[in-house]
């Protein structure tokens, strides 16, 4: 029921939750009001059900449990690869920096931690996006796609088969596709509920091409290491 109510920013009816759960609407009726209780949906003036304000309690929580369980695993990843090391989450439309570790070279790829970016055109946007099933992810994209660069992937027929090709690689490309001159490789992590969030290496274009390889396998071996952290069942990013 939260799940489908992420996919409607602009609300449902109850008998609209019903039928995308596929539960009677009394059934519905009975978990809505346990979920009003503790914040985790809301009735707005129109009536409609949207999520509630507890959500962003219990998200802050969960962040901040990711962050230092793969803390270890993003300096590793760090210091392996010379590199600025990106952790972030899906919250909502956009991929969230949740913890960086910065590069030490004097030419870096650097964002704050707390910014959000669109999914479309980003490594971790992607990964993030790719991990979805595809209904869910055609919910959280806007209707149009924003071009960042000349390079942004803007439309959907060809974002939809590079989300394929991401799936059956495990590594997601920003190509200088949302800011010129930064490249980036991107992998999604999962936990044993899910998916947790996406580890990235953004990367200034000038030596992105000549390392590429190297940071594809050095990220594989990341999202594996972050996995076992998190308790993911073996075998899940197969």
């Amino acid at each position: 029921m939260l799940r489908a109510l992420e996919a409607s920013p602009e609300g449902m009816t109850l008998s609209q939750l019903a039928s995308a759960v596929g539960l009677a609407k009394s059934t519905v009726h009975r978990i809505v009001g346990a979920l009003e209780a503790e914040d985790l949906v809301g009735t707005g003036s129109d009536g409609r059900l949207r999520l509630g304000r507890g959500l962003a309690q219990l998200g802050a929580s969960a962040r901040g449990a990711l962050r230092q369980e793969l803390r270890p695993v993003l300096v590793h990843l760090a210091q392996e690869t010379g590199e600025t090391v990106d952790l972030s989450v899906l919250d909502g439309s956009h991929a969230r920096f949740i913890d960086q570790v910065p590069s030490n070279h004097r030419l870096q790829a650097v964002s704050a931690v707390g910014v959000s970016f669109p999914l479309h055109s980003t490594a971790n946007g992607k990964a993030l996006l790719a991990a979805l099933p595809p209904g869910h992810a055609a919910a959280i994209l806007p209707p149009r796609l924003q071009r960042e660069t000349p390079h942004t992937i803007t439309a959907r027929r060809a974002l939809w088969a590079e989300l394929d090709a991401i799936r059956r690689a495990g590594v997601a490309y920003d190509r200088e596709e949302h800011t010129e001159g930064i490249c980036a490789v991107g992998a999604v992590v999962r936990d044993a509920y899910g998916i947790a969030g996406a580890v990235s290496i953004p990367v200034p274009a000038s030596r992105f091409s000549e390392r590429e390889g190297a940071l594809v396998s050095a990220l594989h071996e990341a999202v594996a290491a972050a996995e076992a952290a998190l308790g993911a069942p073996r075998g899940l990013s197969d």
